[in-house]
């Protein structure tokens, strides 16, 4: 109701108006309770120690992936009404991706704000999603269901993705990959090996894909999900009959070493 008068003082005066100004300037409103946004950019690379907890994003983000994922599935319930449970899944499961996200949050310009440590690299750009994930969850916290609700599918959503695109987006490569696999009767099979937890508390993975034995693709990542993802992605494509005969003669070779 005071906006108007709010909105100048919170971003012009007081030790937080950075904070009020990243906030109002990515989404349009000046929130209630600042504490809550702070703590959605501390990634747990530069957590703070207070005893024997750790103080980061983490926990926000758990609850914003929850928010996102239930206005989302909300959204393409009422926005398309021919679609099937399948369907609908699947959309969901694109508009909610790592790879979704993490666009999202550049656009935004959150990516610009996130306070993390100094080996975190450019690579590791799924600090960018989980950082929006925690921003959601601390607006959800700050301004409620409904709020939350109107600014994801209204502002951000609407602004920064098109349905018909993300749609027509392939994400989800394992799973094709496997389905191919089964369909053309090859043994398809992932290899995930992680690497130990580095200094700012991050981890990758490294995953390989074999078929009938045969290693066809590598992929890394910060996760196992992402690593077989991109592992699978590096297939590309469906095998073609001439692409699958390659293989077969190369493992026929193998076979008689």
């Amino acid at each position: 109701m005071f906006d108007f008068i709010l909105r100048p003082i919170r971003r012009n005066f007081g030790r937080n108006k950075s904070y009020y100004r990243i906030i109002d300037d990515m989404f349009g409103f000046i929130p209630n309770n600042i504490e809550l946004y702070k703590l959605a950019l501390v990634h747990k690379s530069a957590s703070i120690e207070l005893g024997s907890r750790s103080i980061n994003n983490e926990r926000l983000e758990f609850l914003g992936d929850a928010v996102i994922e239930s206005i989302t599935s909300d959204y393409l319930f009422i926005e398309y009404p021919d679609y099937d449970e399948g369907k609908l899944t699947k959309l969901r499961s694109k508009l909610v991706s790592r790879q979704s996200l993490n666009a999202i949050a550049c656009k935004l310009g959150l990516d610009k704000h996130i306070i993390c440590c100094r080996s975190i690299n450019a690579t590791q750009k799924h600090i960018f999603g989980d950082a929006f994930e925690a921003m959601m969850g601390a607006i959800y916290l700050d301004q409620g269901y409904n709020f939350a609700n109107r600014l994801l599918i209204n502002k951000i959503y609407s602004k920064n993705l098109s349905l018909e695109e993300v749609d027509e987006t392939e994400t989800d490569f394992k799973s094709r990959l496997i389905e191919w696999g089964q369909k053309n009767h090859h043994a398809v099979l992932f290899r995930t090996k992680g690497t130990p937890t580095g200094a700012g508390g991050t981890r990758s993975f490294r995953c390989t894909v074999l078929i009938d034995n045969l290693e066809v693709g590598h992929g890394f990542g910060s996760s196992k999900k992402e690593a077989e993802q991109r592992a699978a992605q590096s297939v590309s494509h469906e095998p073609s009959d001439e692409e699958c005969a390659r293989m077969l003669d190369r493992l026929d070779k193998m076979d008689k070493r």
